[in-house]
């Protein structure tokens, strides 16, 4: 595998690890994520929710449904399932989610919260039937003023390593 971050690798150089972070709640940011961390030789990471979300969580029409609930509350912090057990391996961090509501979802305030990512080069990149991946990156860049975020991308289903290439590189 290939490492595009900066120089073309070897996986088992030491010089650049990279960890693609996730959350998905349908499938679709896993598949891109898996995509990703293939084209980049990343390992990978799934940012799941202690208590996993159903489709009546995630109806967005609703606004009992729970994740209705979460973007409306700023202080929401729903729990992660797993941690990073070994973070400071990793250089840059790839983030990955689907927008929601113009943002990140809550859950990925807690995955930034829980671990220091001081000193990473942090990407984002989201899935999104239509909403663009701007307002979401620019969001966290704002609230977590003191980290690294490099760029952000909005990638389909199809994602292709031009895609990724062009976007990283």
């Amino acid at each position: 595998m290939k490492n595009i971050i900066g120089i073309k690798k070897e996986r088992n150089d030491f010089m650049s690890k990279i960890l693609v972070s996730y959350f998905s709640a349908s499938g679709v940011t896993k598949k891109v994520a898996h995509e990703v961390a293939s084209i980049i030789g990343g390992d990978l990471f799934e940012i799941e929710p202690v208590n996993k979300y159903t489709n009546e969580d995630l109806d967005w029409t609703n606004k009992q449904s729970r994740s209705s609930k979460e973007m409306n509350d700023t202080t929401s912090r729903p729990e992660v399932k797993n941690k990073v057990s070994n973070l400071n391996d990793y250089d840059t961090i790839l983030i990955g989610f689907p927008v929601w509501w113009d943002l990140a979802p809550t859950i990925i305030n807690t995955f930034i919260e829980e671990n220091n990512l001081e000193n990473k080069k942090i990407y984002v990149f989201a899935t999104s039937g239509g909403s663009s991946v701007i307002n979401s990156f620019n969001t966290l860049k704002n609230t977590y003023n003191n980290l690294n975020f490099i760029s952000a991308k909005r990638l389909a289903s199809n994602v292709s390593e031009n895609d990724v290439t062009n976007w990283i590189m």
